[in-house]
């Protein structure tokens, strides 16, 4: 018989048959597990929303509790089991990719489902860190799931950064980064750096910093752009949306330094692609490293795959004698890591 045949994954989700519910669903349903609040995982629209309390605020911040587009919330902290119907027991463990992000452990019929979301290895100050977990079948994603993308370590990235900023002392740094999770862990490891002068956000950028400083992560000194006159920018550095960089937004800086931190910044083609001057390789994404030796250490009987670069990673755990299949899903989008 094979694994987990009470999970059936479809175009639009996983579907949990005895629970009649789906995990990150890419269209409303009644019961929607939710993994973590990036829009291609947390939608809304459902009857009812299980998360973890962090990612229901995110859902609230970008789609409105009194609105109904989240339907009823029900919270999930971390290591807290949920009873689901049909004897599916639904448990959320940290998986280190952003604030309030989880997998999922499912446990019915004697067998363990961990559906990974996304995830990465690497420290993070802003969010708990992953939690390898024993199970039957690992629902891992495979963002960067080819031998190429390996993440350089972040402290190599910021002090890069740092440097363009002390030799371009008439110019500002500007920094295209995702506003939920990659923002707000530039700004941390930037502290953490020992950086203590403002720093500059987009307007696009400031609930979302302010939702992580409610919920206890340190951000510091935290300034709107809007307002202030080219001069006062000048040796600064400013965060904002990577659909900003280049608009006519980005013309009221002193002659911008474009960065942009991402793990797709590994392919110079896509820095090229955007015009930017400072690639930061920053990922919240495992890299190939960190995704096969996710697979070892969690040690599953079968590994199914799923969100991006699937053959090469069904390629590896072939190769090493692992049972493992891609699953065909829609409606994840690349997003700027």
């Amino acid at each position: 018989m094979p694994a987990a045949n009470w999970i059936r994954p479809e175009a639009h989700g996983i579907y949990i048959p005895p629970a009649d519910c789906w995990i990150d669903p890419a269209r409303p349903v009644d019961l929607a597990l939710v993994t973590h609040g990036h829009a291609d995982h947390a939608r809304g629209g459902h009857g009812r929303t299980v998360a973890t309390p962090a990612t229901l605020d995110i859902m609230s911040l970008r789609y409105g509790v009194e609105a109904e587009n989240i339907g009823r919330a029900t919270p999930a902290p971390y290591g807290e089991t949920i009873e689901l119907k049909g004897g599916v027991a639904a448990t959320w463990l940290p998986a280190g990719h952003v604030l309030g992000s989880a997998q999922i452990l499912l446990e019915h019929a004697g067998e363990r489902v961990i559906v990974t979301g996304d995830f990465k290895r690497r420290p993070d100050p802003t969010c708990p860190p992953f939690a390898p977990t024993a199970c039957d079948v690992l629902i891992t994603e495979a963002t960067f799931g080819l031998p190429v993308f390996r993440h350089p370590p972040i402290a190599e990235e910021i002090a890069k950064l740092l440097a363009a900023r002390q030799a371009n002392a008439d110019r500002c740094v500007l920094i295209g980064a995702y506003a939920l999770g990659k923002a707000q862990r530039l700004i941390a490891e930037l502290r953490i750096a020992g950086y203590r002068e403002p720093i500059y956000l987009h307007g696009a950028m400031e609930r979302m910093c302010q939702l992580y400083q409610d919920h206890g992560i340190d951000l510091g000194d935290l300034q709107p752009v809007a307002g202030l006159p080219k001069a006062a920018l000048m040796g600064q550095i400013v965060v904002c949306p990577p659909s900003a960089l280049n608009d006519r937004w980005s013309r009221r800086l002193p002659d911008p330094i474009t960065a942009m931190a991402s793990g797709w910044m590994r392919v110079r083609q896509r820095a090229r692609q955007r015009n930017v001057e400072l690639p930061l390789v920053i990922s919240d994404h495992a890299d190939w490293d960190e995704l096969t030796r996710t697979i070892e250490e969690v040690n599953p009987a079968e590994t199914w795959i799923t969100h991006g670069r699937e053959e090469a990673l069904l390629r590896w755990c072939e190769l090493h004698q692992r049972k493992a299949r891609a699953l065909a899903m829609v409606g994840y989008e690349d997003e700027d890591d």
